[in-house]
C-alpha cells in the first residue's frame, strides 16, 4: 500500500495520546483479531497513518470458499464458505499516531448476517523515512475488542502487534510478530497465541506491487504445537494505488491440517475526501 509523508522523530506529544487512551481501551475490553470463524482482517501492517485530522475508511472483504467446517466449540460459526464484510475508520491524532475503529459483519454459509462486535485500535509509528525515502520503520498497534460468543469462546482480548520493516522504490518487507490476548474466560489464564505474519512485495510497474503475504498461529507462546495443529498460510497478493482509490488483493492457500485450505481477501481504500 502507498506509503504517504511521514517523520522520524520521536516525540511526546506522540506518545501523550497513546498512554492517556490506553486505560480508556482496556475498560473496553476486546478480542482476539483473527481466531477461529472471524478472520476479518487480513493484513500486514507497514508504516502508513493518516495525517493528522484525516479520516479515512478502508472496506475489507474475504471469504473461504474451502475451509474447516469443524467449529472450534459447540455452537461456533465455521470460517468455511462465509463471507466477511469490516469497516475500518481510522483518524490520524498526530504524525506519529493513528486511531481505529473496526466493524465486523459475518455473513455465514446459510447467508445469515450479524455484526460480529467491534475493535478499537490505536497504531504508533515513531521510526519512518522521510518521504519518498528509503529506509527503516517501528512501531506498535494495540487492538482491543468484542466479539460474539459464536466468533470466539473468550470473547474478550487484545492484541499487541508490533510492526518491524524496510521499503525503497522497489521493495517492501514488513514483519508483524503478533500477541494475542484473551481477556475472558475460558482463556483468561492462557498465555498469548503467537501469531507472527510476515509481506515481502516488488514494484512490477508504475502503481502496482506483486509480492507474498504468510499468515500463521503457532499457539501458546512458550508452548508451540505441532505443525499439524498450526495455522499456516500463504497469499499471492497485488497491491493497486490509483489515487484516491487502493487495492490490496490476495489468495490464500492453507499449508497444514488446522489451516483453511482457500481464502480470498481484498481490502479497498475508500476516499471520503475528510
Amino acid at each position: 500500500m502507498p506509503h504517504p509523508p511521514c517523520r522520524r522523530a520521536l516525540g511526546t506529544a506522540a506518545a501523550a495520546p497513546l498512554l492517556a487512551a490506553l486505560p480508556a481501551l482496556l475498560l473496553l475490553g476486546g478480542a482476539p483479531a483473527a481466531r477461529a470463524a472471524l478472520p476479518d482482517e487480513i493484513q500486514v501492517y507497514v508504516d502508513d497513518l493518516n495525517e493528522p485530522g484525516r479520516f479515512s475508511l478502508q472496506e475489507h472483504v474475504n471469504t473461504t470458499p474451502v475451509g474447516s467446517e469443524v467449529a472450534a466449540e459447540p455452537g461456533q460459526t465455521v470460517a468455511a464458505h462465509g463471507l466477511r464484510l469490516t469497516s475500518e475508520f481510522a483518524y490520524g491524532v498526530t504524525p506519529d499516531l493513528e486511531a481505529g475503529l473496526y466493524l465486523p459483519v459475518v455473513l455465514n454459509s446459510t447467508a445469515d448476517a450479524s455484526l460480529a462486535g467491534l475493535k478499537l485500535r490505536l497504531k504508533w509509528v515513531p521510526l519512518r523515512p522521510a518521504p519518498d525515502a528509503a529506509g527503516w520503520f517501528a512501531g506498535v498497534n494495540g487492538e482491543l475488542s468484542q466479539v460474539a460468543p459464536r466468533y470466539d469462546g473468550s470473547r474478550r482480548g487484545f492484541e499487541l502487534r508490533p510492526i518491524l520493516g524496510w521499503h525503497d522504490e522497489q521493495w517492501l518487507w514488513a514483519v508483524n510478530p503478533v500477541l494475542d490476548f484473551a481477556l475472558s474466560r475460558p482463556d483468561r489464564s492462557q498465555p498469548p497465541e503467537f501469531q507472527p505474519a510476515v509481506k515481502v512485495a516488488r514494484t512490477v510497474a508504475p502503481g502496482l506491487q506483486a509480492g507474498i503475504e504468510y499468515y500463521t498461529d503457532l499457539g501458546p507462546l512458550g508452548d508451540v504445537e505441532s505443525w499439524r495443529e498450526q495455522q499456516h498460510q500463504l497469499f499471492l497478493a497485488l497491491d493497486l494505488d490509483r489515487k484516491p482509490w487502493n487495492v490490496n488483493f490476495g489468495i490464500g492457500y492453507g499449508l497444514t491440517a488446522a489451516s483453511d485450505r482457500w481464502t480470498v481477501k481484498m481490502i479497498i481504500d475508500v476516499p471520503l475526501g475528510w
